[in-house]
């Protein structure tokens, strides 16, 4: 298996007990979250558990957390704690579809200080495939310790981003600045189109995905919910220049919280294991469907048996 090595948030979501106005619940339930959490996890049940760098605080919601992670098989060696700084937090909300929205409280908290240079040269440089998650660049340190991994991530890391586009975190920095930054240092984007709207990628996916391609990444794959995905690979990608789509999985449908996360945990997985690009969308079609059909973002991602399964 290749050695995987995830960056970004652990964060605690407090889902509602229902559907329905904020101002109307009265009862929350503590649940792990956070997009690249979901995504360390999502290959750990996959079967391959990768390196995880994450910050928790020295808090009762870190321990939690802390747990959670070890308990799933994700290595700790990377899992730090700052006594300084609380664990982050994301209040969700659900309309009747099973849809969600996120407050995020994350200003000052832990998983916005990651620190440049605490993954050793050694450690990337045994890195197959590095992948990011975009949060960490709307906040200082974080963002910087982002870019020196990509600054010194060995020419043959695969290298891939989930943007994560949150408005309300971007009060620093330009997101579309910084993403159009970062792209050309990019191989995989793993996106929506909700994601890259607000950078001026703007249109039908496929044209979006081949437009990403263009600024950088030789990959790039946009996610359409219920619709499946789309993806676009230009003859720099190692499974060969590729425009395919997948029209996704029928699911009964219980919530929809980290089916994107679920997704790109597939995508990697699939092509980090060397399967063509259109098996490889297909494959994460099946991880992001079968997702939805639990409560809770990490709690519902499948192991390798229930998406063989499905795609059987």
């Amino acid at each position: 298996m290749q050695e995987t090595l995830v960056v970004g948030e652990t964060i605690v979501d407090m889902h509602p007990d229902g559907p329905g106005s904020l101002a109307a619940r009265e009862t929350f339930h503590r649940r792990p979250g956070g997009a690249p959490a979901n995504v360390a996890v999502g290959l750990a049940r996959l079967g391959a558990p990768p390196a995880f760098w994450t910050r928790l605080g020295e808090d009762g919601l870190g321990e939690f957390l802390a747990g959670t992670l070890a308990d799933e098989g994700v290595p700790d060696d990377l899992v730090q704690r700052d006594e300084d700084a609380p664990t982050g937090l994301a209040v969700v909300s659900a309309d009747d579809d099973g849809d969600r929205g996120f407050v995020l409280y994350l200003d000052g908290t832990a998983t916005t200080r990651l620190q440049p240079g605490r993954v050793g040269d050694d450690r990337l440089a045994a890195t197959e495939w590095l992948h990011l998650g975009g949060v960490e660049l709307a906040h200082e340190p974080a963002r910087s310790a982002v870019f020196d991994l990509l600054e010194r991530a060995p020419p043959d890391t695969t290298v891939s981003l989930d943007p994560n586009a949150r408005p309300q975190l971007w009060t620093s920095f330009d997101y579309a600045d910084t993403l159009s930054r970062v792209l050309p240092d990019v191989d995989v984007l793993v996106a929506s189109v909700e994601d890259l709207r607000p950078a001026g990628y703007d249109g039908d996916p496929v044209g979006v995905a081949a437009r990403v391609a263009d600024a950088g990444p030789h990959t790039a794959l946009v996610t359409r919910g219920a619709d499946g995905a789309v993806a676009h690979a230009t003859p720099a990608a190692p499974w060969g220049p590729a425009e395919t789509a997948h029209e996704g999985f029928p699911a009964d449908v219980v919530d929809t919280t980290g089916a994107g996360d679920a997704f790109t945990a597939g995508v990697v997985h699939a092509l980090g294991n060397g399967r063509p690009l259109s098996d490889a969308l297909r494959f994460a079609d099946a991880v992001a469907a079968e997702s939805t059909t639990a409560r809770g973002a990490m709690a519902a991602l499948p192991d390798r048996a229930a998406v063989e399964r499905l795609l059987e």
